[in-house]
């Protein structure tokens, strides 16, 4: 006969009466950290001065980007992940937001700096950065994941971790200009049947072209992160935001939009960037990134540590599409789910943070988390992505993860048939 389970009340009332009796047994060896004064309370901290730009706690030393350097030939044209297996809520700070390079992050300043907007227009213009600033701008939050995120899961368990499996992604709060009203300004023609050519002012310029509908919709020409200035890395001073879509298109040192009447065909949508089939022949085009998520917690690279009792499994849900309506975790490979709670209510394709209240009791687990969003999609198992694409792929993995967590409380990478 199995043993009743205790109550999350029950357990921490327990656990507190165990830490009454246990300190009165251990009378006569107090614990020093309680009992004595210690050195960072004998003298005086740093002052204001000391850390002008506020960085993490050396505690906190280990909550940073990694790169998994086989994957590309050079770090010049590479990735590195976003440590989502150490973050709480949705928004990602800056400094350990993933960022993907096609020739380096370059310099270039805001005096530097000139957008021009040609092609099909009226009038064609060349801003300043001052320029943009003086346009009604917006806030938004959204994620951005490059196409390739979960990419070397198609074969088979593959990277070891959350940072590794799902980290191709970050979520801020974009301020900038919505590109609507730039093309406005510039004159657009009487029908919307065209499109945008983007590039960048790097070396690669990673142009890509976008539907008129979609331009217009809710693209932001972005200045700020965050609150702050772009980094570096993510496209001083200014990039392109193009919400629900594809990494890829949300080009960086943006530098000209030309309007055209129709797609470029460029290698970023041609040779990269498309879906290749069982049969050899590739999807194009499909730019939404669809409704995925994982679990960030209990992970491979943040396992079980504090024994058996009250264990919060929480992760990660985002959609293209929409709002992120609904999120299921399971602990056994998928045979029966459990609703998770939704920190808040879904954001317009913006991360969403879920999260189980539950107990363990030592026994083996496998986690999975199953995302739906507003649209009525839900989100596929590894099986049915393969029945549909096979196996030649790269872009567009948004299957059902797998963590194997074990009675010591690690967890591994694995697939369950």
């Amino acid at each position: 006969m199995s043993e009743p389970k205790t109550s999350r009340r029950a357990f921490l009332q327990g656990a507190a009466t165990v830490a009454v009796t246990a300190g009165a047994a251990r009378a006569a060896e107090p614990d020093p950290l309680i009992t004595e004064v210690q050195p960072w309370a004998q003298g005086l901290g740093d002052g204001v001065d000391a850390t002008p730009y506020g960085m993490p706690i050396r505690f906190e030393d280990d909550v940073v980007r990694r790169n998994v350097p086989w994957l590309t030939a050079d770090p010049i044209s590479s990735i590195n992940f976003t440590p989502i297996h150490a973050l709480d809520g949705t928004i990602t700070p800056q400094g350990c937001a993933f960022e993907r390079h096609h020739s380096g992050a370059i310099e270039l300043s805001k005096s530097d700096y000139r957008l021009m907007i040609n092609g099909l227009v009226d009038k064609p213009l060349v801003f300043t950065y001052e320029d943009l600033e003086r346009f009604p701008r917006e806030n938004h939050v959204y994620f951005c994941e490059c196409a390739a995120n979960t990419g070397m899961e198609w074969a088979g368990a593959q990277l070891n971790g959350a940072q590794f499996t799902h980290g191709m992604i970050h979520n801020m709060e974009y301020t900038g200009v919505p590109l609507r009203t730039l093309l406005r300004e510039a004159g657009l023609p009487a029908t919307t049947d065209k499109w945008v050519y983007v590039e960048g002012a790097d070396a690669s310029s990673n142009g890509r072209s976008i539907p008129m509908e979609k331009a217009l919709d809710d693209v932001l020409v972005a200045f700020k992160a965050n609150g702050e200035a772009l980094r570096k890395e993510h496209g001083y001073p200014v990039r392109l935001v193009v919400p629900g879509w594809e990494g890829n298109m949300w080009v960086k040192w943006l530098r000209r939009i030309e309007v055209m009447d129709g797609p470029v065909e460029s290698r970023e949508e041609t040779s990269k960037y498309t879906d290749t089939l069982a049969d050899g022949t590739s999807r194009k085009w499909t730019w939404v990134m669809d409704a995925k998520s994982v679990v960030t917690s209990p992970s491979p690279q943040s396992p079980i540590k504090h024994g058996h009792g009250p264990l919060v499994i929480t992760g990660l849900a985002w959609s293209g599409h929409g709002k992120i309506t609904r999120v299921d975790v399971s602990t056994d490979g998928g045979k029966t789910w459990q609703t998770a709670r939704l920190a808040r209510e879904g954001e317009n394709k913006a991360l969403t943070r879920f999260y189980l209240d539950t107990e363990w009791t030592g026994e083996e687990m496998f986690l999975q988390s199953r995302a739906m969003d507003e649209t009525g999609y839900v989100q596929p198992t590894k099986a049915q992505l393969r029945d549909v694409r096979g196996e030649n792929s790269v872009y567009h993995n948004n299957c059902i993860q797998t963590w194997w967590v074990k009675p010591n409380g690690e967890a591994e990478n694995v697939e369950v048939s």
